[in-house]
């Protein structure tokens, strides 16, 4: 994954916004993303994120707009939030400008939005 800076700063989302931006189902203009490795997904994921791992980033990166749409907003979740941060700086530098990083990744929404999603 290139480096490449990109304009302003990187935006985050809590996993409490997270949580009330997705009670009544995901919102049509909302694209979720999951970079997390696909043994971590069968563990603990949440319904309606698109995993894109990032070990398989030479999979996908060159049809990132086939995969998603750079005019939605775009919320973007590791285990920890450094994966995803990782990602929302490429996504901005392709192109995407309305992307947030989930602050805590799905480990903090397991403690405080969702007790039931497994924690490792």
């Amino acid at each position: 994954m290139s480096q490449q800076s990109s304009e302003g700063p990187l935006l985050d989302i809590t996993v409490e916004e997270l949580a009330d931006r997705l009670t009544d189902g995901i919102p049509e203009n909302l694209q979720l993303v999951d970079v997390r490795e696909d043994r971590e997904v069968e563990i603990a994921s949440i319904k309606g994120f698109k995993v894109l791992s990032l070990s398989k980033f030479s999979e996908w990166s060159d049809q990132i707009h086939v995969h998603l749409d750079h005019e939605k907003e775009t919320l973007v979740l590791c285990h920890h939030g450094i994966r995803s941060a990782q990602m929302c700086q490429w996504l901005k530098s392709q192109g995407f400008t309305n992307v947030k990083n989930i602050i805590g990744g799905i480990d903090a929404y397991s403690m405080v939005v969702d007790k039931s999603i497994l924690r490792y």
